[in-house]
C-alpha cells in the first residue's frame, strides 16, 4: 500500500476532457487552437496547477482532423509532480508506446549457407 507522503506527492487522475462547448466560441478556423487552450485550461482547474503540459499523442489527436474540426472530447490521463508539474497524455497512449519498444527488437540475420553439391565429371 501506498505511503501518505507518495499519495501527496504524485496525482494521477484520469479526465474525459469536453472540448465543444470552448471551440464554438471561436470562428471555425481558429477551432483547434482554442481546443488546446480549453483542455489547458481545464487541467489548470482540476488538477490546481498552473504549469501544464500535453503529451504529443494527445496534441496529435486534437490536431488529427485539422484547424477547422478539433474532436468533441477527448480522454487524457493527466499525472501531477512533486514539483506541481502536470502532464498530460491521450489515454491509453502509454500502453501503445511499450508495446512498439517490445515489437522493435533486434532480430540478428544468421547467413545460412547451404550445402554445396559437387560436380561430377
Amino acid at each position: 500500500m501506498a505511503t501518505k507522503k507518495e499519495a501527496v506527492t504524485k496525482l494521477e487522475r484520469t479526465y474525459n476532457i469536453p472540448l465543444r462547448r470552448e471551440y464554438l466560441k471561436v470562428p471555425y478556423w481558429k477551432r483547434t487552437n482554442k481546443a488546446v487552450i480549453a483542455a489547458k485550461e481545464f487541467l489548470v482547474k482540476h488538477m490546481k496547477s498552473e504549469n501544464v503540459i500535453l503529451g504529443k499523442a494527445l496534441n496529435e489527436k486534437i490536431w488529427q482532423h485539422g484547424i477547422r474540426n478539433p474532436p468533441h472530447h477527448v480522454k487524457v490521463v493527466a499525472v501531477r509532480d512533486e514539483k506541481g508539474v502536470v502532464r498530460a497524455e491521450l489515454f491509453g497512449a502509454e500502453d501503445k508506446k511499450k508495446v512498439k519498444k517490445e515489437t522493435k527488437k533486434k532480430v540478428s540475420a544468421k547467413k545460412v549457407e547451404a550445402p554445396k553439391e559437387e560436380v561430377e565429371q
